[in-house]
């Protein structure tokens, strides 16, 4: 790779910005000096004329890129008596042709090639026919314009490129911004699926020992065996959850635990459930619940399990039923209800934040959710899922 440039031998702005300008007074004042000795012998009077355009076109140079059109012409019309100007013109003239707008260029190129025809005329003598002349002037405007109309193209490629390259990197920056939202909302979500269903167990069971002052020894140590068995399935599922965001291609952590659960895993849940106290019922048509695509049977797993966990915030020891319908190429349809506020404490409070998490998951999954409270007073919560043949 090569060194970079050293800031302090780059040439000062103005040498960079100028050398055009230079480089043609150079060039053009050589051809002018050409023509000197026949001015001066011949007609003293156009020789100071000459220099006098010379210099007022030099100077109205640094004025074209603010007035483009009008400074070109100006030019232009000063080499009619001016040899010492067409350096000054052809910098113009190019940098008119740099913005590459026919209806411009055209008109001030042909008032160029005429004004090369006056000078012909005004000169002393002319080592060229005046054909030769416009055919030479014409040839020079001709390349000039290419010139400029080749530095134009240029510069827009560039730009255009420079642009994508901006754009590319806002895009990326915005991708890199949604990505990291997308996967704080997954770690969130996945974290409330996982450990919502178990600590409630573990508050409501706590709370019972908390309030209830009439348990015998028996049912406290049964009571203290579901928070603590609870507990520990909370870290399990931590650990699992983990391993997800560590490996979310192969659903496995790092230390081996088993995939993440799916709907094949729903008998475990409901018996989970059963023992902690809950009364569920689960009608299913589906005949073989292993054989639904993975994805969509963690999604479906995990809504079974939000909803037996606001089930027992909100109901609690009430009667809850799942049903499962559906199959291939139908999708999966899942419902789950239960009645609003038995038990006494049907007023806990909530966030929401599960209903939310699971209406994103089923979305991700091409699903739909919908929730909300019957006529009847019971909460139903209804999901279809993608089910491929």
């Amino acid at each position: 790779m090569g060194r970079p440039a050293d800031p302090a031998r780059r040439p000062h702005p103005a040498v960079r910005r100028n050398w055009r300008v230079t480089l043609f007074a150079v060039l053009f004042g050589g051809a002018w000096l050409a023509l000197f000795r026949e001015q001066w012998g011949s007609a003293g009077a156009l020789f100071w004329i000459d220099a006098a355009l010379g210099a007022v076109s030099v100077g109205a140079v640094q004025f074209r890129r603010r007035r483009p059109v009008a400074v070109a012409v100006l030019t232009t019309g000063a080499t009619a008596f001016s040899a010492s100007a067409f350096g000054a013109w052809a910098v113009c003239q190019a940098s008119l042709a740099t913005r590459r707008r026919w209806r411009e260029i055209l008109p001030v190129a042909a008032l160029g090639v005429l004004t090369g025809q006056v000078l012909y005329a005004v000169q002393p003598e002319q080592p060229l026919s005046w054909v030769w002349n416009l055919v030479f002037s014409a040839l020079v405007t001709g390349v000039v314009v290419a010139v400029g109309m080749y530095v134009g193209a240029r510069r827009e490629l560039l730009t255009s490129l420079r642009d994508r390259a901006e754009r590319a990197e806002r895009e990326q920056a915005l991708q890199v911004v949604t990505a990291r939202t997308a996967e704080r909302a997954r770690i969130a979500r996945e974290m409330h699926d996982v450990l919502a269903h178990r600590m409630s167990l573990v508050a409501l069971h706590a709370g019972a020992l908390a309030y209830r002052t009439d348990l015998s020894a028996d049912q406290t140590r049964e009571t203290a065996g579901v928070i603590q068995a609870n507990s520990q399935r909370a870290l399990a599922d931590l650990r699992e959850i983990l391993g997800l965001l560590r490996d979310p291609e192969r659903g496995v952590d790092a230390t081996g635990h088993r995939p993440q659960p799916t709907l094949g895993d729903l008998s475990a849940l409901l018996a989970d459930e059963r023992a902690a106290g809950a009364h569920v019922t689960l009608h299913a048509s589906v005949e073989d619940l292993d054989e639904l695509p993975g994805s969509t049977g963690r999604s479906a797993y995990r809504i079974v399990q939000e909803a037996l966990t606001n089930a027992r915030k909100h109901a609690p020891y009430a009667a809850v039923t799942v049903e499962l319908t559906g199959g291939p190429g139908r999708g999966l349809d899942l419902c789950v209800r239960n009645p609003v506020g038995v038990g006494g404490r049907g007023g806990s409070e909530g966030a929401g934040f599960g209903l939310v998490g699971l209406a994103e998951r089923a979305a991700a999954g091409h699903g739909r959710l919908e929730h909300g409270r019957t006529a009847d007073g019971d909460f139903v919560l209804h999901a279809w899922l993608p089910w491929d043949r």
